[in-house]
């Protein structure tokens, strides 16, 4: 917000907002500009590798990171940060090509699990090179070591800061 009070204008209320600082505003934008290309690079590279957005890359490695490559869906929802109703339109989407199948879960009748087929499982691999390749020039290929492993701390405190106890969050809704 371009016209937004200098933060050094003297005291503020309780109710006025906590503005941010010209430095931590562009912080802020460098942060979004970046996640938002990082986003579109990585969308690109899996649609035009694998025919599928990077959402549901992820959602295929949780699965074959998974025993028996299989999870209940509303622990992949929680894993992938997403809607229960995001998820089981994805994995239709997924079941389509193939790659996922429902099955219900033999310990709670109203459960349904997810799994990652032979065909997805083969997919995963192939795309796998590609992808790994489009994360490492997009971030760890700029960065030096140091900066890598601060980077992970950054968005590791961010992430708890979040993420807190009891936190009413949609996947876990």
């Amino acid at each position: 917000m371009k016209n937004r009070p200098a933060a050094s204008e003297g005291a503020q209320s309780p109710s006025e907002p906590r503005w941010l600082t010209e430095a931590e505003q562009d912080t802020w934008q460098a942060y979004r500009h970046a996640y938002t290309l990082l986003e579109d690079h990585l969308d690109r590279q899996l649609q035009r590798d694998a025919g599928m957005p990077h959402i549901y890359y992820g959602l295929l490695v949780q699965l074959s990171e998974a025993p028996r490559r299989r999870m209940r869906m509303t622990e992949l929802a929680q894993s992938a940060k997403i809607t229960r109703s995001r998820l089981s339109h994805a994995i239709a989407r997924l079941e389509k090509n193939g790659w996922v199948r429902r099955e219900e879960c033999p310990s709670d009748k109203r459960g349904q699990l997810a799994v990652l087929t032979d065909a997805g499982f083969e997919m995963l691999r192939e795309s796998a090179p590609g992808h790994v390749e489009a994360v490492r020039a997009a971030i760890f290929d700029r960065l030096t070591p140091e900066q890598a492993t601060r980077f992970g701390e950054i968005c590791r405190i961010i992430a708890a800061g979040l993420e807190p106890a009891g936190a009413d969050l949609p996947w876990l809704r």
